[in-house]
């Protein structure tokens, strides 16, 4: 069912913490994710993409950005003062 075995461990961990059937976790997350807006959606699957990145190994965008000298917005970074 799962593809993710890290993913699947967390699960059966919490559920084990909360003393829930894991059914019930998983129900109560598609839930919150249906009832969310938009915006919200988006915003939980990034959090959950970036998580997954970094499990990969992956570096947040900001470290590459200012070993780069670069910000977000593409102007060169200000020397730190």
């Amino acid at each position: 069912m799962f593809d993710d075995e890290e993913l699947y461990t967390a699960l059966k961990v919490e559920a084990a913490k909360t003393h829930r059937p894991a059914k019930d976790l998983v129900a109560d997350a598609l839930a919150l994710l249906f009832e969310s807006t938009r915006e919200e959606h988006d915003t939980i699957l990034m959090r959950a993409r970036m998580r997954g990145y970094a499990r990969q190994g992956g570096a947040p965008v900001e470290k590459i950005l200012a070993e780069l000298g670069l910000t977000k917005d593409a102007a060169p970074a200000r020397p730190a003062q």
